[in-house]
């Protein structure tokens, strides 16, 4: 059995080409441990796959032909392409996070200036006839416009970002340009409310192809799950994502009334929408850095190694998204895996290496139910302080989220003590000790998670 997870581990492709996994990254990752965020912890990217690498050409070959057919053709209406052009630019100008956001729409004016301009159809009251490739030109060209300081300082938008835009936008536009330009759309739906149904439906259509490309391009990565990353993706377009599709609908048709001053207007609710969630973002960092902070007292205080919290929190979410958690779901469990020995503060003498696993269960259920107890008071909700006090349950009785740090916890614990065979033989043991400590499916998804060599980021 040994030879096999060897080559498991060391399969093409899935990890590196010794008998295991390095324990390297975990010790730079422990020397790091008050300086690095949550997210990247450790380990290696993919790669460029080859479904990313298909929706980057296309992309790049629909940007490239959008741009020379606009230098050649030249602008239909230069007013209206240089104000939309402005919108975008300025949009990107105040984005907000850099490459590595986790914010799912970290420029929003940017992209519903965007997309107000693939659904224009009139301005003032004049019909406009602006096509496809100079909605992608003009969009293409302000956001590297705008986004140029932000490169300069090294926080500029992801490749990712940037495809996707291209590609929503093209999508926006192809929808509804050539049949707005023909006329068909005033044949089938007039400019009553069934044009209003019609936009509604477009934005719907365009959000869901963000929302699949977004997911894709996740999933191309990290070889995450398609079906959860898809999930989170439309859940986060209740947010930022909503406020844009609305604010891009609505210029569209108060420009198609009011002309060109109405894009300024209607750009400063957005611009205070953008404002509030910024805020949100720093208060849950401000709440991510306390509750590491408080998981960092045990190494503190020399019950637990240095770095032990980070590592088992960076393998639970790891292995939380290889099971296909939804993202609320993983910050609980994130933060249950940073505090799950917060409960050995209440030892007389610290367990040696920290190594709870080898306690008997009476006891670590005595060190879980203080923990849960402590975590309780931290403010953090309650379904965290719930997977802490279940650790010692035995695993068939507890959450799915609780099975996931136990296991974590486990691994982490083991490969310590080792050797240079540390993570192999530690996975053994965890596979060894399914039929009545850890759930087969999580130790599983556990060394596919480190055959790929830890955790990689979106």
């Amino acid at each position: 059995m040994a030879r096999r997870l060897a080559r498991t581990l060391a399969a093409p492709g899935k990890g590196p080409s010794t008998s295991g996994p390095s324990t390297e990254p975990f010790a730079r990752h422990a020397e790091s441990t008050h300086q690095t965020p949550l997210r990247p912890p450790f380990g290696r990217t993919t790669g460029l796959c080859g479904h990313a690498l298909v929706v980057y050409t296309a992309a790049a070959a629909l940007t490239a032909l959008a741009l020379g057919h606009t230098l050649w053709f030249g602008l239909s209406d230069r007013s209206i392409a240089l104000a939309f052009g402005a919108l975008i630019t300025v949009g990107e100008l105040t984005r907000w996070g850099g490459s590595g956001s986790e914010e799912r729409e970290p420029a929003p004016l940017g992209a519903a200036g965007a997309l107000a301009y693939a659904l224009l159809g009139e301005n003032a009251g004049h019909a406009t006839y602006h096509g496809v490739l100079e909605v992608v030109a003009v969009v293409a060209a302000a956001s590297l416009a705008g986004s140029v300081p932000h490169v300069a300082l090294g926080r500029g938008p992801s490749l990712d970002q940037m495809a996707r835009r291209v590609l929503t936008v093209a999508f926006a536009a192809v929808c509804f340009q050539p049949l707005y330009n023909s006329g068909k759309l005033a044949q089938w739906v007039g400019h009553g409310p069934y044009y209003a149904l019609w936009l509604v439906a477009l934005l719907m259509l365009t959000a869901l192809c963000d929302a699949v490309l977004a997911a894709a391009m996740v999933r191309a990565r990290n070889r995450w799950p398609l079906g959860p990353l898809l999930r989170d993706q439309l859940r986060a377009m209740l947010g930022i994502g909503s406020a844009v599709g609305a604010t891009g609908a609505v210029m569209a048709l108060a420009v198609a009334v009011a002309g060109l001053w109405a894009l300024p207007v209607f750009s400063l609710p957005l611009l205070l929408t953008q404002l509030a969630f910024r805020r949100y973002a720093a208060v849950r960092t401000t709440y991510r850095q306390t509750i590491t902070s408080l998981a960092r007292a045990t190494e503190i205080a020399g019950y637990t190694p240095p770095g032990h919290a980070r590592r088992v929190a960076s393998l639970s979410r790891a292995v939380g998204r290889e099971l296909g958690l939804a993202e609320t779901e993983l910050d609980v469990l994130e933060y249950a895996a940073l505090m799950h020995d917060i409960g050995q503060l209440s030892l007389l003498d610290p367990v040696p290496a920290g190594a709870t696993a080898a306690l008997p269960p009476a006891e670590q259920r005595r060190i879980a139910l203080l923990g849960g107890a402590v975590v309780r008071q931290t403010g953090v909700p309650a379904d965290v302080a719930v997977v802490v006090e279940r650790q010692a349950d035995p695993y068939r009785d507890q959450p799915l989220t609780a099975r996931i740090v136990r296991t974590a916890n486990a691994y982490d614990e083991m490969a310590r003590g080792e050797g240079p065979g540390g993570p192999l033989t530690a996975l053994e043991r965890l596979r060894l000790g399914t039929g009545h400590d850890y759930q087969p499916e999580v130790v599983e998804s556990l060394a596919r998670v480190l055959a790929r060599g830890g955790l990689t980021t979106v």
